[in-house]
């Protein structure tokens, strides 16, 4: 799909309006943006733009609302941001009205097509959440069209849930199966405790018709992945975003390749099957 705001360059941002401002949480924030002159962001799931705030720099950030979803019109999309680096803060410090550069969309979503008839297993871990609620919610809104929907999440500590008021109404959802936890006791809570792979004992899937998608901590990738493989579900059919990995968005600063793959360009999203071979993928 051809980025939205490209006509006369792919490295010249175009001006997009901060249209509403939402706490999430301590460190986190959503954004809702909007575009100029009835301007259409044209973006799939899974996707990313780049930021940039002027006088401090450009950062990567995924897509967190759903291109289907809601009350959301063409011209308006919404941003997770967690406070960690200088872009970042320096959106955190905006009000709204202001505006702010963007470029894209970027890189490959998840191939809904190829999830359609399935039962989805959702495992986003963390801030993986923002990521994955795009996709969460696009499938939701075609709800006819998948089988089961199961939902896996997990934070550190209440407080950091991303999120809450979607999650009460999930949790409400006849047609929705979440499961959620956090890392250590808390006396305010009353769900349940630990990691993210300790839900996986909770749930049962019929693994040939079951698509995972995973989106969170580099460094649990793996016992994610574990989890998933040993719940029987082929490698093909287990899709995570290396979205950690994306940089300037069009593969041209080297930093987003992974052996002969440039996540930028043929990412974020991935099938496991696709990258299970290549050394430091994850």
């Amino acid at each position: 799909m051809s980025p939205m705001l490209m006509a006369d360059s792919i490295y010249i941002p175009s001006p997009a309006r901060v249209a509403a401002i939402k706490s999430l949480t301590a460190r986190d924030k959503l954004l809702t943006l909007e575009l100029p002159g009835g301007q259409s962001l044209d973006y799939q799931p899974g996707q990313f733009v780049e930021v940039s705030v002027l006088g401090i720099g450009e950062a990567p950030f995924a897509i967190s609302s759903s291109p289907s979803h809601g009350t959301r019109t063409a011209r308006k999309f919404e941003l997770c941001i967690r406070k960690v680096g200088d872009v970042a803060a320096a959106l955190h410090n905006l009000s709204e009205g202001a505006t702010v550069g963007v470029r894209g969309p970027f890189g490959k979503g998840f191939p809904l097509e190829k999830m359609r008839g399935k039962d989805i297993l959702f495992a986003p871990q963390g801030l993986g959440l923002a990521s994955a609620r795009s996709l969460i919610n696009r499938v939701l809104d075609e709800r006819s069209l998948f089988g089961r929907v199961i939902i896996l999440y997990d934070a550190e500590k209440p407080s950091e849930l991303l999120f809450q008021d979607e999650l009460d109404a999930w949790r409400k959802c006849n047609e929705v199966e979440l499961f959620v936890t956090v890392n250590r006791h808390y006396e305010t809570w009353t769900g349940y405790v630990g990691a993210i792979t300790t839900l996986f004992h909770y749930i049962t899937v019929n693994p040939r018709n079951t698509v995972a998608i995973t989106i969170g901590r580099p460094m649990t990738y793996r016992l994610v992945l574990i989890e998933l493989l040993g719940k029987g579900i082929p490698e093909g059919q287990i899709w995570l975003s290396l979205e950690w990995r994306i940089r300037c968005g069009v593969g041209k600063c080297g930093h987003c390749r992974i052996d002969h793959l440039h996540c930028c360009l043929q990412g974020p999203c991935f099938s496991y099957a696709q990258i299970k071979n290549l050394e430091d993928a994850i």
